[in-house]
């Protein structure tokens, strides 16, 4: 009996996007672009060849309007589908939200998607909530919230219109948002 051979790995498409879900497991969390291209539909490449490795790191990325910097995001969230290579997230990706424009009804509670669960909240306190609701509710969802507001600087609740903060302050509760389910990776 001579060594054992290793089967021979799949042939991956040109264009693929994986994501991997770790849940803390002993793995050690990163990103890989491999052989990452891309080129709008009728336009130029804006990148092709891109081979990088991200753990976890504080990295920024820099350059001129139109080069591909939100391309190259949106590619990594799964929200583009590169023209060729692909991009494997080992991980979870937590998106900081950008706000162009809000809504005059938009809350701060829409930035942690916990507008519903927080009225579950409101109505279980006033003996309203049915059962069914009570079985899936998060008894500690506002004060978790009020602390992750309070660790960017923010002294404001949940129901706080975004309309009433300053362009500073709702970048902060956007970010308070992303960083609140403790993903891997912030983009």
């Amino acid at each position: 009996n001579g060594p054992v051979k290793a089967p021979e790995p799949a042939k991956q498409p040109q264009s693929e996007l994986r994501l991997r879900h770790l849940h803390r497991r002993n793995i050690m969390p990163s990103i890989t672009l491999s052989g990452l291209a891309y080129a709008p539909p009728g336009g130029n490449t804006l990148f092709a060849d891109l081979d990088l490795v991200f753990n976890r790191e504080r990295i920024g990325l820099v350059g001129r309007n139109g080069v591909g910097k939100s391309t190259l995001l949106h590619l990594i969230e799964g929200k583009a589908t590169p023209s060729t290579g692909g991009v494997t997230v080992d991980g979870t990706l937590g998106v900081m939200r950008q706000m162009a424009t809000i809504s005059p009804s938009e809350i701060v509670a829409d930035l942690f998607g916990a507008r519903k669960a927080l009225a579950v909240l409101c109505r279980a306190e006033r003996g309203e909530a049915t059962v069914e609701e009570l079985s899936f509710t998060d008894w500690t969802l506002e004060n978790r919230i009020a602390d992750a507001l309070g660790r960017v600087g923010l002294d404001i609740g949940p129901d706080t219109n975004l309309t009433r903060l300053s362009g500073g302050q709702r970048t902060r509760a956007s970010l308070a948002a992303a960083l609140f389910e403790e993903p891997d990776f912030l983009i």
